[in-house]
C-alpha cells in the first residue's frame, strides 16, 4: 500500500506545471531591490528581465536609472541609447541629460534637456529639466557681443593677475583680484570656487566649505564643487572627501582645464592610480604653462610606480617653471 501512495505521489508530481517567471517578476523583484538600495541584486533581476524582454524599454531605463545611481554613467546612456534606437521612449532623453549632466559634457546635457521639453513639456520630469537648462550655462559664440573690447581686456587681465597668485599660492594676494571679477563680472561663475579655495587656505575654512556646500544644494551636479568639497574634506581630516571623489571618478569632461582640474585634486588626495589615468588624457599644450602640472603629475607618476617618467616631467618642469626648484621633488611627497 505504501509503495502504490509513492506511485500516485510520484505521478501527481510529474503532473506539476513547473513554474517559470517572466520579465515583469523579475523586473519587479529588481525594483524592490532598488528600493533597499541593493544595487548589485537590482541589476542582476532587471538584466534577467531583459533577457526575457530584450524590447521591452521600461526594463532597460529603469536599468539605466540603477546605472546613474552607481555613477555608471556611460552604461547608463548606453541603455538609453538602444532604446531610443527601437522607438521614441520620451523619458530617456531627461534621463540621458542627467547623466551628460554628471559626465561634465554640458553641450550633450542641454541638447537632451532641450529634447524632452520639446517634447513632453509637461511630463515627470519637466521641472528637473528646466532646472537642468537653467544650470548649464554654455558659452555660445554671440557671447562675444556682451562685453565691449575694454570689457574683455579688463577680465584677461584680471583673470591673469588671479591665476599667476594661484599658480603661486600666493592666496591673499589672490583675493582681491578675484573679488574684483565677482563683482564686475558676475556671469564669471568660476570666480567664486577660485574665491572659496582662496578662503580656505588662508585660514577661513568653515566659511570655504559653507560656500561650496550651499552651492551644492543648489546644483548637485556642479563638478567645481565636488573638486573644492573633495579637498576641503580631505585636507581637513573629514572621510566624506570619498563621497565627493567617488562622484568626481564617473565625471569625464571635455574641457582641458576641468581634465586638469580632476586629475590634481585626485592627485593632492593621494588618488595617484586615479589621478594617472587622468594626467594621460590632458594636453601637454593646454598644461605646460602651469607649474601645479608638472609638480603634481610627477607626483603621481612617482607613486604609481614610474619614477623614470616622474623625473622626467621633473626636470621639463624646473626648466620651464624655476620656482620649482624651492620644493623638494616628488619623492618628497608621502605614498
Amino acid at each position: 500500500m505504501l509503495k502504490g501512495n509513492r506511485n500516485k505521489t510520484k505521478k501527481k508530481t510529474n503532473n506539476v506545471t513547473p513554474f517559470i517567471p517572466e520579465g515583469d517578476f523579475y523586473y519587479t523583484k529588481g525594483v524592490e531591490a532598488f528600493k533597499k538600495r541593493k544595487f548589485d541584486i537590482a541589476i542582476k533581476w532587471i538584466q534577467k528581465a531583459i533577457e526575457d524582454k530584450p524590447y521591452f524599454p521600461l526594463y532597460k531605463c529603469q536599468l539605466s536609472i540603477i546605472y546613474t545611481e552607481t555613477g555608471a554613467y556611460h552604461k547608463a546612456n548606453q541603455l538609453l541609447t538602444e532604446v531610443l534606437r527601437t522607438g521614441e521612449y520620451v523619458d530617456c532623453y531627461y534621463l540621458a541629460a542627467n547623466n551628460y549632466a554628471h559626465l561634465g559634457l554640458l553641450q550633450d546635457a542641454k541638447k537632451y534637456a532641450q529634447m524632452y521639453l520639446d517634447k513632453k513639456p509637461e511630463g515627470d520630469f519637466s521641472d528637473d529639466a528646466a532646472q537642468l537648462l537653467d544650470y548649464i550655462e554654455i558659452g555660445d559664440e554671440d557671447e562675444d557681443d556682451i562685453f565691449s573690447l575694454e570689457d574683455e581686456d579688463e577680465l584677461i587681465i584680471l583673470q591673469e593677475t588671479a591665476f599667476y597668485h594661484i599658480e603661486n599660492d600666493d592666496w591673499e594676494k589672490a583675493i582681491p583680484f578675484i573679488e574684483e571679477i565677482m563683482e564686475i563680472f558676475p556671469e564669471q561663475k568660476l570666480a567664486v570656487h577660485d574665491y572659496a579655495q582662496a578662503l580656505f587656505y588662508t585660514g577661513k575654512k568653515e566659511e570655504a566649505m559653507h560656500i561650496e556646500e550651499d552651492l551644492l544644494e543648489d546644483y548637485p551636479n556642479n563638478l567645481q564643487s565636488h573638486l573644492n568639497l573633495a579637498l576641503f574634506y580631505y585636507e581637513t581630516g573629514d572621510s566624506n572627501y570619498l563621497e565627493h571623489i567617488q562622484i568626481i571618478d564617473n565625471i569625464y569632461p571635455i574641457h582641458e582645464e576641468q581634465k586638469l582640474r580632476i586629475a590634481e585634486v585626485f592627485a593632492k588626495t593621494e588618488n595617484y592610480s586615479l589621478a594617472y589615468e587622468r594626467y594621460q588624457n590632458v594636453s601637454w599644450e593646454q598644461a605646460k604653462r602651469r607649474a601645479s602640472y608638472y609638480k603634481w603629475y610627477s607626483v603621481t607618476a612617482y607613486h604609481s610606480g614610474y619614477p623614470s617618467k616622474a623625473l622626467r616631467l621633473w626636470e621639463e618642469g624646473l626648466r620651464r617653471h624655476p620656482k620649482l626648484s624651492k620644493e623638494e621633488g616628488p619623492w618628497a611627497f608621502k605614498d
